[in-house]
């Protein structure tokens, strides 16, 4: 068996066509998403895309959001991202409200428990950092010998308690840290998996998209704090640039 897992898209297409691309050529027998497909600049192009797939989709936090209503957000970054998940759940026709409305809790094959958060709830984020006495609790009960999740948008590979854990990380909104402040990395993140008679093979992938695009079609969308959120990815190194050598 080998398969795709994709995960926290984000409305973002350019990158998810970039995955997809890649994805074709590697003859996997299934693709399993695990959830966050809409909440971004273009949420109804992305779903339709994913619809087009005929793939298994996780329900995520914000696909939640998106169907059931936003929480409330006491910060300023909060409430940023509650007004721009409000705006492009706006964009949404009911059709595509409707094929949110399928997504599952959680997906199982022999063998493997996909979720997006933790099979206990898809707003728990599960690092590689989680204590093992939280993280069993998160786990609630879920033995099998491949686990996966997304929602933390960090890759990662964890081995607890007999289980392996996989994040394929985000397709869409992969993050990166520096000097404490969540910035954007400038790629698209997905993890492919091999499972050949008992022997189980991970490999975390990034691959390039194109971001300038998708930052001009954020600045020009009309959606509320553009500029902000444009602001937030780290831009690519261009083609022909060299690395700085030491003086």
């Amino acid at each position: 068996m080998r398969f795709a897992l994709i995960s926290d898209i984000h409305g973002n297409l350019p990158a998810l066509e970039a995955v997809l691309d890649e994805i074709e050529g590697e003859r996997v027998d299934e693709i399993l998403c695990l959830g966050d497909v809409a909440v971004g600049p273009q949420p109804g192009e992305t779903l339709d895309r994913v619809r087009e797939l005929g793939c298994p989709v996780v329900l995520g936090n914000w696909d939640a959001y998106f169907i059931r209503g936003f929480p409330e957000h006491e910060t300023e970054i909060g409430q940023k991202l509650v007004e721009m998940g409000e705006w492009w759940a706006d964009q949404l026709s009911a059709e595509q409200r409707a094929y949110i409305d399928t997504f599952v809790d959680e997906l199982t094959r022999p063998g493997l428990a996909a979720f997006h958060g933790s099979p206990r709830s898809y707003e728990d984020f599960i690092y590689a950092t989680t204590p093992d006495s939280e993280l069993s609790k998160m786990l609630n009960g879920a033995r099998e010998p491949l686990l996966a999740g997304g929602h933390t948008h960090f890759a990662m590979v964890r081995h607890f308690d007999g289980s392996l854990l996989v994040n394929p990380g985000s397709v869409g909104l992969p993050f990166a840290k520096q000097e404490q402040v969540m910035r954007i990395s400038p790629w698209a993140e997905y993890a492919l998996v091999d499972w050949d008679y008992g022997r189980l093979s991970v490999e975390l992938r990034r691959t390039d998209f194109d971001v300038e695009s998708l930052l001009d079609l954020i600045r020009s969308s009309g959606m509320p704090h553009a500029d902000w959120w444009a602001g937030l990815w780290f831009k690519p190194p261009a083609a022909d640039s060299k690395p700085e050598t030491p003086a």
